[in-house]
């Protein structure tokens, strides 16, 4: 797999990536609230539980093994979830490829629809996943879904703008967009249809991936073209 270093895109109609910026520094304030030592049962309050989500009740009446220590509504972990990380490397994978890939979607939306469409590819992605696994008790948490859906945004837009990636963890090579998140697309769609036996969500992974191609389409501002119609790509 390929790890995102930068891409050779210049942003075109906005100065700067604003939300992008002040996404990725509240998933950073967020986990230093984790760190900080905080029971571990608060985050919990945060995650989505499918289970709980979807009121079904999987324990005879017994207390949801997330053990929520906060009465967070479950309809607002939909969007608190996305905040929160389940370990530095957790945090870090996932802001490197939104810091990378953000801000050219930013730049194709505006600002407030860029916030709007991220987030939007959260809670669907928290929900796509909920609704293929209604019954699993496991707290889910991270941006990973919402990043999905930049990633699928962002191959719609570019796919063949070049990307440097870092080859083996070790190698820096300059690659299409279209290889580098291709792959990254195959292997979530390749891990769904095998036994789900770890703690990575994968159908969230899929959820915001459906998502962002689908709202990249009416979120772009007028004139913005789909798959590089008119870049002129090195």
């Amino acid at each position: 797999m390929f790890i995102p270093i930068r891409d050779d895109n210049a942003l075109k109609s906005i100065d700067f990536q604003y939300v992008t910026l002040w996404l990725i520094a509240l998933n950073i304030a967020m986990y230093v609230f984790q760190a900080s030592g905080v029971d571990p049962t608060v985050i919990a309050s945060f995650a989505v539980v499918p289970s709980e989500l979807a009121q079904v009740d999987v324990s005879g009446g017994a207390a949801p093994i997330a053990g929520d220590a906060w009465a967070i509504p479950e309809r607002a972990t939909l969007l608190t979830y996305m905040f929160f990380h389940a370990d530095i490397f957790h945090l870090v994978g996932n802001m490197l490829f939104l810091w990378v890939f953000g801000d050219n979607v930013e730049d194709a939306m505006g600002h407030v629809r860029f916030l709007v469409f991220y987030l939007a590819c959260g809670v669907f992605a928290g929900l796509f996943h909920s609704w293929i696994l209604p019954t699993s008790e496991m707290a889910l948490i991270g941006a990973s879904g919402a990043v999905a859906g930049v990633i699928a945004a962002y191959l719609m837009l570019h796919p063949r703008i070049s990307v440097w990636v870092l080859a083996f963890k070790f190698v820096p090579i300059r690659i299409s967009a279209a290889l580098a998140l291709g792959l990254w697309i195959l292997m979530q769609l390749v891990m769904v249809a095998l036994p789900q036996t770890g703690p990575i969500a994968w159908w969230a992974h899929i959820g915001g991936l459906i998502a962002g191609a689908v709202l990249i389409v009416f979120l772009r501002k007028p004139g913005v073209p789909l798959f590089d119609r008119r870049a002129s790509v090195v």
